[in-house]
């Protein structure tokens, strides 16, 4: 079972951040290639399964759930905060947005195309995990994709470190952690993309985005 507490906290600290970060983040991708390349990796791969829809969980303000519908996708946005899901709603308002948890989300087994989990994990205890990877298989349709983002942590032989976000503690994970979590849910990696931080980047933390397959 999901930790109450901590998603609590979790939802309570970004409704408090919800205009800040539908402020900062409306535009950010317009400066990162690598995310865009990324995602349209993802895009091309859930189109060439035909046309099911993708969630876009822990959407945030719900400035990529809109570039994955400009990417030719039929996306919606999940997120546990109402703060988040109110901001997106008014600035996409031909979009759906549903508030909701990864650990128990409102939609039926095998009904999704893919998945996307844009730093959506990081403030998920680690024991937790294993149950929302679980989750996101459930949902998507065989074949389904799923883009997982998150930082790495510095310390391969440490699957997971702690570290001060400026919403609420969060986690870094080792990428090949993660990877094998995901095999343990059913979903086989397909591609991983580690970007090195720039110098201008808040966190000096490599990031990483895995692209996974369900069998």
């Amino acid at each position: 079972m999901a930790d109450h507490d901590s998603l609590a906290a979790t939802r309570d600290a970004y409704d408090a951040a919800a205009p800040t970060y539908a402020r900062l983040f409306r535009d950010s991708l317009a400066d990162a290639p690598l995310d865009r390349a990324m995602l349209g990796a993802f895009a091309e791969a859930v189109r060439a399964g035909g046309d099911p829809e993708v969630a876009d969980l822990g959407c945030g303000p719900g400035h990529v759930t809109d570039h994955l519908s400009e990417l030719g996708l039929n996306a919606f946005g999940v997120d546990a905060s109402p703060a988040m899901v109110a901001a997106a709603r008014r600035a996409y308002p031909d979009l759906r947005f549903d508030v909701g948890s990864m650990a128990a989300l409102d939609i039926a087994d095998d009904a999704l195309g893919g998945v996307l989990s844009r730093w959506s994990i990081i403030h998920t205890p680690p024991r937790e995990l294993p149950v929302i990877l679980r989750e996101f298989h459930r949902v998507l349709a065989p074949g389904g994709h799923l883009l997982v983002g998150f930082w790495a942590g510095d310390d391969p032989s440490r699957p997971t470190t702690v570290f001060d976000h400026a919403v609420v503690p969060a986690y870094r994970w080792c990428p090949d952690h993660l990877a094998a979590l995901l095999r343990e849910a059913g979903l086989a990696e397909a591609a991983r993309l580690v970007r090195e931080p720039l110098p201008t980047d808040r966190r000096q933390f490599q990031e990483v985005h895995l692209l996974a397959r369900k069998a």
